[in-house]
This record gives structure tokens, C-alpha cells and sequence, in this order.
């Protein structure tokens, strides 16, 4: 998607060259002009798959699974990174590694709004070592719901998730795929 390689080359910053910041528009400071069109895109890709459910984790995926579930006209469900007072009842749980904080989370949906009936299209900002989607994923399929496939507004293809997933028959659709991001701020796509 053009308008978001053009807005990850103008905004982005590379650190360390593995990590791109997009917190001025993505994920801390959200561009909802941006996630228009990037849900626009993602309803072009998967609008004739009967969704009925959009998934994410918490908490940078959450903006743009909310502008995609109105595209999708149904509800977005985010699994939570601990289980707290308020969720009732019995939970799908695993655990995922986040590579950004570097650290072990238990990721929780609780089973009342994840049903086998369900036709789920999961939604996040990026994919790098593919832990996240792997854990939703994982989410999806002890529900026995049907995984449609996965929306990522960015992927580190350079990093091995992607290609992992998609060796096991997940459908990917990422908006914006990196090759290559330099330690002196430079970005080459796919």
C-alpha cells in the first residue's frame, strides 16, 4: 500500500536496524485518515470471506482492528495480556513472546465472545518473529473457529514470521513489507 510505505519512509525511525518506530502515526499517535484506508484495503482483500469476528492483541492493533471492524460491520475482540477481575467464565489462553518488549505474556479471550461459528480475521500492526499471530492464531483454533486469515500493516519480512506462517497455511495480506532497514535510517521495501 503506497500511501503507508510512503508515511513509513517519511515518519519511521530505525533503531538499531531491527526495530522501526511508527508511534507518530500508528501505534502511539494514531493517523485515523491512515487506518481508513489501510481497512479499506483489508476489506478489498478479505470482504468476500463472510467475517465475522476481528482479532487483536492488545494494545498497539487495537486503533486500527477497531477502523477494520467497521468496514467488516462486526465486532473486534482483543486478547488481553492479563486476565483480569472483570472477565467472568472460562478463557482460551497461551502464552506469546513479544519481541519489542522482550518478554513472556499470557494472552487470554474469554470463550463467551469466541464461538466455533465464528469467521475470524485477525488484525495487527506488525508481524516480525510471528509470536503474536502465532499465539492468536493458537486462540483461533481452540475455539475451533474458522481463521479467514491475517491483516498486518507491517511486516519485517526480513524477519522469519511471515515466511513461518505462511508455510503453514495461514493467509497473510501485509500492507507494507520491509526487506531490508539500514543502521543508517534507510528502508527498502518488497
Amino acid at each position: 500500500m503506497t500511501r503507508l510505505e510512503e508515511r513509513i519512509r517519511r515518519d519511521g525511525k530505525v533503531k538499531d536496524g531491527s526495530i522501526l518506530k511508527v508511534d507518530s502515526f500508528l501505534n502511539h499517535q494514531m493517523d485515523i485518515g491512515l487506518f481508513e484506508d489501510i481497512a479499506d484495503e483489508f476489506l478489498r482483500l478479505f470482504g468476500d470471506d463472510n467475517v465475522t469476528k476481528i482479532l487483536t492483541i492488545e494494545a498497539s492493533g487495537i486503533g486500527i482492528a477497531c477502523i477494520v471492524a467497521q468496514r467488516f460491520k462486526c465486532p473486534v475482540i482483543f486478547a488481553k495480556k492479563t486476565k483480569t477481575k472483570n472477565i467472568e467464565g472460562e478463557v482460551y489462553a497461551t502464552k506469546v513472546e513479544s519481541f519489542t518488549h522482550g518478554q513472556i505474556y499470557d494472552i487470554i479471550v474469554s470463550k463467551e465472545f469466541l464461538k466455533a461459528e465464528d469467521r475470524v480475521l485477525i488484525i495487527d500492526d506488525f508481524l516480525a518473529n510471528g509470536a503474536a499471530l502465532s499465539g492468536l492464531v493458537s486462540l483461533v483454533t481452540a475455539a475451533g473457529a474458522t481463521l479467514v486469515g491475517a491483516g498486518i500493516a507491517i511486516e519485517k519480512a526480513f524477519q522469519p514470521g511471515g515466511e513461518m506462517l505462511r508455510a503453514q497455511g495461514i493467509r497473510i495480506e501485509s500492507l507494507a513489507r520491509i526487506k531490508s532497514m539500514g543502521k543508517d535510517g534507510s528502508i527498502e521495501f518488497c
